[in-house]
């Protein structure tokens, strides 16, 4: 008989729980280290260096302490440098005396440095310690290239200053000017000479009033006795090419006989002559009864 033939099926022995569908794998289980909560060191951490620091400076503070008598010596050696013509070691030495007093840490250098500036003849100080008990110092003297007024000397930097013993520098040139105009009479002064020099002419006396007219003297030598120049309050360099380039021409031969030239002419100068001395004659003696 054909047609589909139905079995019943019986239920395998056996098979007591159903099968589970989907598919599955088996995990295992975490160490108990792993699921403890980790301890935050991170607060400790932030504590503990400042505290390290602390300890560090109190120990390098406690190690200097016990090492200062032992290093920390008195003073006993002072080098003096630079080349001294106007001041002495000696004299140095004893202006610092109060100083040295004190040991090789404690020693005031700036305090040092700021009296040695104070002698007139320093125009620069340097001070320095040297191991282990010695301090080093290096001057420099003041350059006079001219006397300011009655009173004072001028440096190459037009700076004034007041030595003690003026009377031996009274071959040098004598500039004139209200207090305030120092360097620009020091300026002036070192372009002019620098001009006048190729003639054989020095300045023995520059000086500017307040209203700020120059005058220069020239001094006596080789060309003659010294001539005053009328130089006016502006263009000095052009003034003074003119009277270079008019002396060559025309003053030259008698410059002995010249004795001011005024300079403040826009296009030519003015010749002022020397008086000249008619000699005496010596009058016969009367005789009175």
């Amino acid at each position: 008989m054909q047609g589909a033939m139905l079995r019943h099926q019986q239920p395998a022995t056996g098979r007591s729980k159903p099968v589970p569908r989907g598919a599955s794998r088996m995990v295992a289980k975490e160490p108990l280290s792993a699921r403890l909560p980790k301890a935050n060191f991170s607060v400790f951490k932030r504590l503990l260096w400042p505290v390290l620091l602390v300890v560090a400076g109190f120990a390098a503070y406690e190690g200097a302490q016990r090492l200062m008598p032992y290093a920390d010596r008195p003073i006993t050696k002072i080098a003096v440098q630079g080349d001294l013509t106007y001041i002495s070691q000696q004299a140095v030495q004893q202006r610092i005396a109060p100083f040295v007093a004190a040991s090789f840490f404690t020693v005031d250098l700036a305090s040092m440095r700021a009296e040695l500036e104070q002698m007139p003849w320093i125009a620069h100080a340097e001070v320095r310690r040297v191991w282990p008990d010695e301090v080093v110092i290096r001057l420099e003297e003041q350059l006079p290239v001219a006397r300011w007024g009655e009173e004072a000397l001028l440096n190459n930097q037009g700076q004034a200053f007041t030595p003690r013993e003026l009377a031996n520098y009274e071959h040098l040139p004598q500039l004139f000017g209200p207090q305030r105009a120092q360097q620009q009479v020091m300026q002036q002064y070192q372009v002019l000479s620098q001009m006048l020099r190729p003639m054989g002419f020095s300045i023995a006396r520059l000086e500017v009033r307040e209203r700020g007219s120059w005058f220069l003297t020239t001094g006596a030598g080789s060309t003659g006795p010294g001539v005053e120049l009328l130089l006016g309050r502006d263009h000095l360099v052009e003034k003074m090419r003119r009277f270079i380039a008019i002396y060559d021409k025309t003053l030259k031969e008698q410059i002995t006989n010249i004795a001011r030239i005024d300079l403040r002419y826009a296009n030519g100068l003015a010749v002022g002559w020397r008086e000249t001395i008619a000699p005496t004659t010596a009058q016969p003696a009367v005789a009175k009864n």
